[in-house]
Order: structure tokens, then C-alpha cells, then sequence
């Protein structure tokens, strides 16, 4: 395996021995082929954080732990990376666990692993459950702050939430929806990928607030539980659809868009209204081509900042005035996408 990097490097990035790199990139003894694919991986986070890393400055280690869709994964590792040159006088060195799905006892044994070989600090997105919330305790006992980000964890020992405010999204949904199908009687079709994501439960709990107080002859129809991924998604529509004969409107708090509007199509229903979440490839096409009427969209590159950014000030590297905010909801329709983002799915 060719590289560039002390065995040292390596090793600190990839979060093992160097024994173990040694083994790898000479392939001497027998070493797991998930260890191997990790050291593959921390040689090319090696390469990309080469290009944008100042020569001087403190070098903070993070670790990433993200469990969500690959499009949405993608979207944040991107966000963070094009923050990371902005990040002065610290050089942040992200070390990237993402996968669609991950069990509690998965979740777990990665912040124990974080916990055992040491680490500046953790971005998380996981769900909020007690032996998350522990692990959490641990990492903070062990002086390793956990920023959570983009769902909360908010009575664990997490130092800070960055990420979008999910009671005021929920509102805005259900403001922009009661306007859309005006004084209708029908039923609303929401999704949430898993309701243990603290921030889709809290959307989830807004936008029936407000719109039991707006539009009470409105009926909700929960099909969550898919994990934003698309065929789980499609099924739980399905399942929903056999026994309700129309959908006035679409509130998707957790992804699957595509999915969600197949089962629809399917069937022949075409909601007046269909709100979702996130910017990714597959929504901004959907906006584009009329079958999504509104996006609700925060900068990840603000939220990815602004966790950095409580990192920095742990470390007394940053005053507690300098960290950001995290970003605001932004209603995105097919007329105003952001250029930077409409750029880079043309």
C-alpha cells in the first residue's frame, strides 16, 4: 500500500496501533479486513487533509460518528471539510464513522473505542437513549468533549448541540402547510426516520402542536421508522396507504423523499402540499421538477463551524463569544435554491 505518511500519522488517524499499520502496509501476519479498509480510509483522510492544512498550529484530532442516509453523511463530511482551512490557529483532523444504520451496541462501542485511544473530541449523530447518554458520561469523564449535531442528546454530558432548531423547523412546517391547503380536511402523511433522533421527535412534536392549534380537522398518518433509507420507506408507506384513501399533504421530517413519493404515485395520490428536510442530489431534483413544494434547509457548513468552534473553546483556544450559532431555517421552493448548492448537482 503506497503512502507518504510517518506510520505514526497513520496510525493516530486511522485510531490503532502502529504494530497494526506496520502489519498492513507490509502485509506481514493477519490482520482483520475491517482494520485494513480503516487504514485504507485514514491514508486518504491523511491526503485530503493535506491539501488544506495550514504548516503551523495546534492539530486537534476529532472523531465523527454519524449514523444517517449516505446522501445526508455525505453532506456533512463535505460541510466539515470545506470549513476545516477557515478553523485557525487550530488544524482539526477529522476521523469519519458513518453508516446508514447502527445499533445502540454499535454506537457504543465506538465512543468506548474513541474513549480508549484518546481524542480532542466527537461530533455525534446517534439517538437519544440511555446507553448513548452513558457512553457520553464516559467521553466527558475521560475529558473528551462531545458535541452533538444535528439531533440532540440533551441530558447527557455533551458540551454543546449544534445543528438546526428543530421545534421552530416543526412550526414553520406546519405554518407553510395550513397555508398551502387552506381550511381542507384531510389527512397529512409524516414520516421520521427513527423517533430516538431527538431532533426529528422535536420537529415531530412542533409540527403537531401547531397544527392541532391552526387546522384541527386535519388528520396526522405516522409511517416512521424507515431510517431514511428508501426501501424500509417505501414499505412503511405502502403498509400506511393500503388503509387511507387520500394523503392531502406530505410532512417527511426524516428523509426517503423518493420512496415516499413512489408509494404515493403508486396508488394515484398526489398531495397538494409535500414539505421536507435537507438539500441533498435527490431533493433539489425533486424541487426542480414541481413534486416537493418547500425544503427546509439549514447551512451545515454554519452548524459544522460552530461544533468546531465549541471544540476550540474547550480547549481554550477560543473565547466563548467567538463560537458561532448554529444556523437558522431557511424555506427553500424551486426559486430560490443557494447557487453553492444548486452548483455542485448540475
Amino acid at each position: 500500500m503506497a503512502h507518504r505518511f510517518l506510520i505514526k500519522e497513520i496510525a493516530l488517524q486511522a485510531g490503532v496501533g502502529v504494530a497494526t499499520v506496520d502489519r498492513v502496509l507490509n502485509n506481514r501476519g493477519a490482520v482483520r479486513e475491517q482494520t485494513k479498509k480503516r487504514i485504507e480510509q485514514a491514508i486518504k483522510e491523511l491526503e485530503k487533509q493535506e491539501l488544506y492544512s495550514a504548516s503551523a498550529g495546534r492539530k486537534l484530532i476529532v472523531d465523527v460518528v454519524v449514523e444517517a442516509p449516505d446522501r445526508f453523511a455525505e453532506e456533512i463530511k463535505d460541510a466539515l471539510e470545506a470549513e476545516l482551512p477557515t478553523l485557525q490557529p487550530a488544524i482539526f483532523r477529522p476521523r469519519f464513522l458513518m453508516r446508514e444504520t447502527m445499533t445502540t451496541p454499535e454506537v457504543v462501542e465506538a465512543l468506548r473505542a474513541i474513549a480508549q485511544r484518546g481524542s480532542h473530541g466527537v461530533f455525534l449523530k446517534a439517538r437519544d437513549v440511555p446507553e448513548i447518554s452513558d457512553a457520553i458520561g464516559d467521553l466527558k469523564q475521560r475529558g473528551i468533549p462531545v458535541v452533538t449535531t444535528f439531533t440532540d442528546i440533551p441530558l447527557s454530558g455533551r458540551i454543546a448541540y449544534a445543528g438546526l432548531d428543530n421545534r421552530v423547523a416543526g412550526a414553520t412546517a406546519a405554518y407553510l402547510l395550513v397555508h398551502w391547503v387552506g381550511d381542507k380536511t384531510g389527512n397529512v402523511l409524516i414520516t421520521m426516520s427513527d423517533e430516538r433522533f431527538r431532533g426529528e421527535e422535536e420537529r415531530e412534536i412542533s409540527f403537531r402542536r401547531a397544527l392541532r392549534t391552526r387546522q384541527p380537522q386535519l388528520t396526522l398518518i405516522d409511517a416512521s421508522g424507515g431510517h431514511g433509507l428508501d426501501e424500509t420507506t417505501e414499505k412503511l408507506v405502502q403498509n400506511v396507504l393500503r388503509a387511507k384513501t387520500d394523503i392531502l399533504a406530505v410532512y417527511s421530517m426524516g428523509g426517503g423523499n423518493r420512496a415516499i413519493l413512489r408509494a404515493l404515485e403508486a396508488q394515484g395520490k398526489t398531495p397538494k402540499c409535500y414539505i421536507g428536510h435537507d438539500l441533498d442530489r435527490d431533493n433539489i431534483k425533486l424541487l426542480r421538477e414541481g413534486k416537493i413544494q418547500a425544503i427546509l434547509y439549514h447551512e451545515l457548513r454554519q452548524d459544522m463551524r460552530a461544533a468546531c468552534q465549541h471544540i476550540m473553546h474547550f480547549h481554550k483556544m477560543l473565547p466563548a463569544s467567538a463560537v458561532s450559532h448554529s444556523s437558522s431555517v431557511v424555506v427553500v421552493t424551486p426559486e430560490n435554491i443557494p447557487d453553492h448548492i444548486a452548483a455542485r448537482f448540475r
